[in-house]
């Protein structure tokens, strides 16, 4: 090899590695950008099964709902049927011959409750309970020496719930405190001042 050959090889060789370190400077930042693109997607993907399995937990649910719930219109409807059985039976006398009138219509009312069960309606009476807005409905409320104020003494129709949930109010009515009229405060004040008066002050 002649030594014209030998300075062009030398010279050659430093373009080469500056090309060669170029390169892999290249190839280094377009796999870092990869990479990122790459976590990226991967992160996306994890979103997209995680939406996937809550958007299942939700549908699981709604379906559970619209099964349990799915008779309310009916039992609605069905519920003042109830109401009706219940104030004839309060209202037939109590008379030999409509006895049998009145076992008939118990045995409807019997019926009818079991069917509405099945269907995971339940009636809850009211009567003695305090009154909870959430639960009952006030029509109004009567003064009553020995109740305490905001006890139900009176109810014209049961409350329901479907599966435990409240379907229709009781419609009640609420215990209070008689109010003390005019003339028995001034007769209860002046009998206060009567036995002040009689008492004897020992100094």
């Amino acid at each position: 090899m002649g030594e014209q050959e030998k300075e062009n090889i030398e010279q050659e060789s430093p373009d080469k590695d500056l090309q060669g370190q170029a390169e892999i400077k290249r190839l280094n930042l377009c796999l870092e950008q990869k990479t990122k693109e790459a976590e990226v997607t991967f992160d996306k993907f994890l979103r997209a099964c995680a939406d996937l399995e809550n958007y299942k937990k939700r549908a699981e649910k709604e379906k559970g709902e619209l099964i349990n719930f799915s008779n309310e219109r009916f039992i609605k409807e069905v519920i003042p049927v109830v109401d009706n059985l219940e104030r004839a039976i309060d209202h037939i006398e109590d008379e030999s011959d409509l006895a049998a009138v009145k076992d008939g219509i118990k045995l409807v009312l019997d019926n009818l409750l079991a069917v509405l069960k099945k269907f995971g309606v339940e009636a809850a009476s009211a009567m003695g309970e305090k009154f909870d807005p959430t639960r009952h409905e006030a029509i109004s409320q009567e003064e009553i020496l020995n109740s305490d104020t905001g006890t139900i003494i009176k109810e014209f129709h049961k409350g329901y719930y479907l599966n435990g949930r409240l379907l229709r109010p009781a419609m009640v009515v609420i215990a209070k405190a008689p109010e003390k009229s005019q003339e028995k405060e001034e007769a209860e004040k002046g009998g206060s001042e009567k036995q002040y008066q009689g008492v004897k002050v020992s100094e």
